[in-house]
């Protein structure tokens, strides 16, 4: 029997987006998130006492910074040579061999780095395991790699490292793309998996097809506990577990609450603080939220136009969550009662010039602003924009109900 780790997607030294701004929020720990993340990783596999680990792909982010990023991870390398743990790693689209120009020395009794111009194996020293992998030569790789994967060595418990897209994950740009009867194909028994970060096993047994997910979520689209997967394999070289583990230190969370009804402030503050103590919470973890207002109020355009409220929010979570809780962004997408909404006369011509907008005018109308954003908010702006989309809906609603407050002269009478 023998156990190893698996993780993927550790992105070194990647900063948790959105937060520099917000006062009051530890700013060296979250500088350093990834690092504490991968010490985790380091201490539980000694902890475990794991025969090896394999790290599949985007092990750092980009091009290092500076040689700090580079001697924090060989030190971790040093630490678990001396513990008698081996490491294989493969470089994902992030960390491709032409993505990566800086290099340092890594301790080679232990630390394995697969060959990006082709398929082959490693047999764990020590261990009836052998790995089979292949690194990104470059940023962007369309080639299947799976199909060039050596054979299924009878003898040994078989491990496949690859870094893709994996058919079926549309939301995640492609990268080596392959099905799951390519992985199937091969025989080997595990398939370790990098490059989606939403931890899950895409099959269970016979063989196992697993994303570990990333270790440290980076932002509020990577929610939930984010960490590797630990794997026991029986003398028959079958796996007997697959558990999965958590590593990360800052926690983001998305927690929508219902303040229908809501007459002042102060009733709004307390559905937060209920809801901020019904989360459950692990010990050693620290939580980053966003929260989305909705439902109908009379609060609605006091809400949607108004900032003041915000900042007493941030306290409300700050003390309720003994500082181990911050909001990274408060969203409302609340509106007035219907029997408050007046739409007669102008405001419905408003009204209905709004939802008569196509795609095509849409696009011509934020053309200008479209140009000046970077690719990823490009492509988040699109979606917001889209009439067919869920997140035009909510947002053709705060409009509509903001519009309609101010142009209904609706005064705010409930605010504190």
């Amino acid at each position: 029997m023998f156990k190893f780790l698996h993780a993927a997607d550790i992105h070194l030294d990647s900063p948790l987006k959105g937060l520099s701004r917000y006062e009051g929020m530890p700013a060296d720990e979250i500088r350093l998130a990834t690092r504490h993340a991968f010490d985790r990783l380091v201490r539980l596999a000694i902890e475990e006492r794991v025969q090896f680990i394999v790290i599949a792909g985007d092990l750092y982010d980009g091009d290092w910074k500076d040689a700090s990023t580079g001697l924090f991870f060989s030190a971790r390398m040093s630490r678990l040579r001396d513990q008698g743990i081996h490491v294989y790693l493969i470089k994902g689209n992030h960390d491709a061999s032409s993505v990566v120009t800086k290099s340092l020395h890594l301790p080679e009794e232990n630390t394995h780095l697969f060959d990006s111009r082709k398929a082959h194996s490693l047999e764990v020293p020590g261990v009836p395991a052998v790995i089979h992998g292949r690194s990104f030569p470059d940023r962007h790789v369309d080639e299947n790699f799976a199909a060039g994967y050596p054979p299924r060595d009878p003898s040994r418990f078989n491990i496949g490292m690859l870094h893709t897209s994996l058919t079926g994950f549309e939301e995640h740009a492609t990268y080596a793309p392959c099905t799951v009867d390519d992985l199937h194909a091969k025989g080997y028994e595990y398939w370790a998996l990098g490059h989606v970060h939403t931890a899950q096993e895409i099959c269970g047994s016979d063989p196992y097809i697993v994303f570990p997910g990333n270790i440290q979520g980076r932002s509020i689209r990577e929610t939930g506990a984010k960490g590797c997967r630990i794997i026991t394999v029986d003398d028959a070289h079958r796996v007997s577990s697959c558990t999965f583990h958590a590593l990360d230190v800052f926690r983001w969370q998305l927690l929508e609450i219902d303040v229908t009804g809501a007459a002042s402030i102060s009733e709004v503050e307390q559905s937060v603080e209920k809801a901020i103590r019904a989360m459950e919470q692990a010990p050693d973890c620290r939580y980053i939220l966003r929260i989305i207002l909705k439902g109908e109020t009379p609060l609605a355009a006091h809400l949607l136009s108004t900032e003041d409220w915000r900042d007493s929010l941030r306290a409300l979570a700050t003390n309720t969550g003994s500082e181990r809780i911050w909001l990274e962004k408060i969203e409302t997408r609340c509106q007035p009662p219907r029997q408050t909404r007046n739409l007669d006369g102008p405001l419905a011509e408003v009204a209905a010039s709004m939802r008569s907008l196509n795609a095509e005018e849409i696009a011509e109308l934020f053309a200008p602003l479209r140009q000046k954003l970077p690719d990823e908010a490009k492509a988040q702006l699109s979606s917001m924009l889209d009439p067919a989309s869920p997140e035009y809906a909510a947002l053709l609603a705060e409009v509509e109900a903001l519009v309609g407050a101010r142009l209904g002269g609706q005064a705010v009478t409930h605010a504190d």
